[in-house]
């Protein structure tokens, strides 16, 4: 039986982007993400606008990609670490990754509720139902040990007081982190707009240069590398191999900015 889903603003994004990667699972395989195929079996939600708005799905796809990548890579070299999804959504990572003690998938208490529902989760991933503006860092149980957080697909919709909040936050919690955040360059957030979600509440509202005018943004982090998304798109469309050599092009792709603690 399926369940029937009624969201608005940004928690419906989540449905948006979990029929993003079911889809290209099932299909063209750019991403192989079984998870998100089973749990779209229990949505009983229209998506035709998800299937007419190209782009917002293959930047999906393409964040999903690097970050999977990046996110890999950290857990091989810190063996054993600590992971906090900021607004996780349903995004299913943590059924595709190794080496971690423990994951925390953390969103508001509406979407967390519908998380619940169609991706119970125990024992080394855990679920946390609160603002990543608020003070979530005691509901994590373990100490000193590697941490890494990821923000994907949030900032846009934020403002940069609220991005900072998030970050000191993290910092109060974390006394070594590593954060994977995705950002919008401010150009993209005035002209572009998905039409996904056009009726809902969400919008683009922020956005950053790049990794070292955001760093500069948050005390106690430094800026360690920057991805574009279009690393990711030139793993399904090839012609972006050559078009990510432009300075153009990279600068107006979404990015993951890595950043670090400072001790």
């Amino acid at each position: 039986m399926s369940e029937k889903i009624t969201l608005s603003g940004v928690p419906e994004t989540m449905l948006q982007t979990l029929y993003a990667r079911a889809k290209e699972s099932r299909t063209r395989g750019a991403i192989q993400d079984k998870k998100a195929e089973e749990v779209l079996e229990k949505l009983d939600y229209d998506f035709t606008l998800a299937d007419s708005d190209t782009a917002m799905s293959s930047g999906v796809i393409a964040r999903t990609i690097v970050l999977d990548k990046l996110t890999r890579r950290y857990l091989a070299e810190h063996s054993g670490a600590v992971v906090v999804n900021i607004a996780c959504g349903l995004d299913t990572r943590c059924y595709r990754m190794q080496g971690y003690t423990h994951w925390y998938n953390l969103d508001l208490p509406e979407t967390i509720a519908v998380r619940e529902k169609l991706l119970p989760e125990s024992g080394e991933i855990s679920q946390i139902a609160m603002s990543a503006m608020e003070d979530w860092g005691s509901e994590i149980q373990e100490q000193n040990l590697p941490a890494l957080v990821i923000i994907e697909g949030l900032t846009m919709y934020l403002s940069e007081a609220d991005v900072q909040k998030i970050f000191a936050v993290i910092k109060k919690r974390f006394a070594q982190v590593t954060v994977f955040v995705e950002t919008m360059n401010p150009s993209v957030v005035k002209h572009f707009k998905e039409k996904s979600i056009e009726g809902s509440k969400a919008k683009f509202s922020w956005g950053v240069k790049d990794g070292k005018t955001l760093a500069a943004l948050l005390p106690g982090f430094r800026f360690v590398e920057t991805h574009g998304l279009t690393e990711g798109m030139a793993e399904f469309i090839p012609v972006y191999k050559l078009l990510d050599k432009l300075s153009v092009v990279r600068n107006i792709s979404n990015k993951i900015i890595a950043l670090e603690s400072e001790t």
